[in-house]
């Protein structure tokens, strides 16, 4: 470990000699993303998805560079007026808990360590909500579940916690209203329609069941080397909408205190709107682990000290310090840059190295993440956050699914307060 430590301290001496001012890859300064129409000749770079073991959601076979769109105001966006009944996952009556959560309400305005205020929402105000599902129907990964899934969580809205029709927009590939298909500017508009007028306590919720997949960073918190995105159903032509897109779209518009609540049922999707703040089911922060990461490099370098070959040693102990010193400064970085006031939680469906199952649950086809969230939901009362991602991989566990939901958020949270909707 020490010597990872000597590594990285030459690192950032590098660092800093090479890159004054500030402007190296911790801190290189990024535009923001403007909303411009995107070159023919650049659109024509994305690809459909490749093959995938049958039942996963694919991901795109490319890795084209971060798409752009047209910045518009949306405020009259309606949900299309009737849709098919579907049956939501059963499950026991809610057992009733020896000791519930502190409700998160009762919580005042907090200040991070680095001085950044925000506010829990206690979700009495307005509620809407934003369901897309996207089944790919004529592609060669085509799905089955994702439609499903809307209307499942759709049902679990509505009874569970009071969303109105109403205020719901759904997005589905098989509607017949061009408005409620899901392509990427539909979804833009849906999403600019689901932030707009917000209000401290009110409750978003957004839910995508379909695509996910890694292309290429798009900006220095991209500390892997990638970002994660999902796939509207017209990518190839309209492009992807990568992380930063929905952070932008999804969270930078909310106000001090408003709640949105955002689940992904897709590949990759641990991180897909980029909140600076992930929690293990200990409901700690889960930090980046250096060494595992400088693991491969650091044992490369000690076969060479052993070989005798010292240039090579030092050059790849310099290579494991590279990595160290930009994965500790992306999550720096994110932290900075991406808190917010707002209150919104993300729940992925597995971690961003992983697959989302497209499956078959209770004779229906529906994506495993979005039918552990709803079951869950089902069969517990006033849990916790900690208790309710615990609850989530248990499901998963349950099913026979390898996956592993994340739990991440904008701030901050004590993860032992009432998950609330």
């Amino acid at each position: 470990m020490s010597f990872l430590n000597q590594a990285l301290h030459m690192y950032q001496v590098y660092e800093q000699a090479t890159h004054q001012g500030g402007q190296g890859q911790g801190g290189q300064q990024y535009p923001g993303q403007q909303y411009q129409q995107q070159p023919q000749q650049q659109q024509q770079q994305y690809s459909s998805p490749s093959s995938a073991p049958p039942g996963y959601y694919a991901a795109p076979s490319s890795r084209p560079p971060p798409p752009s769109y047209p910045q518009e105001q949306y405020q009259n966006y309606q949900a299309p007026d009737s849709y098919h009944q579907y049956q939501a996952p059963s499950g026991p009556p809610p057992p009733k808990n020896q000791s519930a959560p502190q409700p998160q309400g009762t919580v005042g305005q907090q200040t991070d360590g680095s001085g950044h205020v925000f506010q829990y929402s206690n979700c009495s105000g307005a509620k809407k909500a934003l369901l897309i599902g996207i089944n790919y129907y004529g592609s060669q990964n085509q799905l089955k579940g994702c439609i499903n899934d809307v209307h499942n969580v759709q049902e679990m809205l509505n009874q569970r916690f009071g969303y109105r029709s109403e205020d719901t927009v759904i997005l589905t590939d098989d509607a017949r209203d061009a408005r409620s298909q899901p392509t990427r500017d539909n979804m833009i508009r849906a999403m600019q329609w689901l932030v707009h007028d917000a209000k401290p306590n009110d409750s978003l919720f957004f839910h995508y069941s379909g695509h996910g997949t890694l292309t290429d960073a798009v900006s220095a918190d991209d500390y892997e080397g990638h970002a994660e995105a999902i796939c509207p159903v017209d990518f190839q032509r309209a492009g992807l909408l990568v992380d930063d897109d929905l952070y932008t779209l999804l969270v930078k518009p909310l106000p001090v205190g408003c709640r949105l609540t955002a689940v992904f049922d897709s590949c990759h999707s641990g991180s897909a709107v980029d909140l600076p703040y992930a929690y293990s089911t200990k409901g700690t922060v889960k930090e980046p682990n250096l060494f595992a990461n400088a693991a491969p490099d650091l044992m490369n370098a000690g076969i060479a000290v052993l070989s005798g070959n010292d240039l090579g040693a030092l050059m790849t102990a310099f290579g494991a310090a590279s990595k160290a010193y930009h994965t500790k400064s992306g999550v720096a970085l994110a932290r900075q840059t991406k808190t917010a006031g707002a209150d919104v939680i993300a729940w992925g469906g597995c971690k961003d190295s992983q697959t989302s199952a497209d499956t078959q649950e209770a004779g229906q086809a529906t994506g495993a993440m979005s039918y552990a969230f709803v079951r869950a939901i089902n069969t517990h009362q006033r849990v916790s956050y900690q208790q309710f991602l615990v609850a989530l991989r248990e499901e998963m566990q349950r099913g026979g699914y390898s996956q592993k939901p994340q739990l991440s958020a904008c701030h901050p949270i004590d993860t032992s307060l009432e998950f609330i909707i």
